[in-house]
């Protein structure tokens, strides 16, 4: 058996990257993302979704001291499926529906008889459609830039 810090790591990181493509999704995307795979398993709530506030914090330069920016709303969920199997989400903002679908998607792919359907139809496009987002975002971002220079006078040098 192996329990190096990498194998013991690896289960979660996987998680851990489709928990933040859920997280990081549209509302009416993730909705309909869950609609397109049709019937799924019965689960029950442990935790109804629930908002509260969490802290946020950064780093004054991204490398500095860390500091409080402020805090921000979270919805958690959490739901069983009859098979033990438990699934959480936590989300920003005041979203039970999102909460709960994302809870339930975690609970399918952590299911070897949903993982591969659920990650193909789910969290591909998903994870696809934020990276898309993303480089929009840094290509408009880039379009005022200003790159700075120093120009040597003959004498300085």
């Amino acid at each position: 058996m192996n329990l190096s810090p990498e194998a013991t790591q690896a289960p979660h990181a996987a998680r851990a990257a489709w928990m933040r493509v859920m997280a990081l999704a549209e509302p009416a995307a993730l909705a309909q993302a869950c609609a397109a795979l049709g019937e799924l398993p019965a689960y029950r709530t442990l935790r109804a979704p629930e908002t509260g506030m969490a802290m946020v914090r950064g780093r004054a330069g991204g490398t500095g001291a860390q500091f409080n920016v402020g805090e921000v709303s979270v919805t958690r969920c959490t739901v069983a499926f009859d098979d033990g199997v438990m699934g959480t989400a936590y989300v920003r903002g005041r979203a039970p529906r999102h909460a709960e679908q994302a809870a339930v998607l975690d609970g399918l792919l952590q299911m070897p008889a949903w993982h591969e359907r659920v990650r193909e139809a789910v969290i591909e496009p998903l994870a696809q459609a934020h990276a898309a987002k993303a480089a929009n975002r840094a290509a408009v971002a880039a379009q005022t830039r200003v790159d700075f220079f120093t120009m040597v006078r003959g004498e300085d040098a």
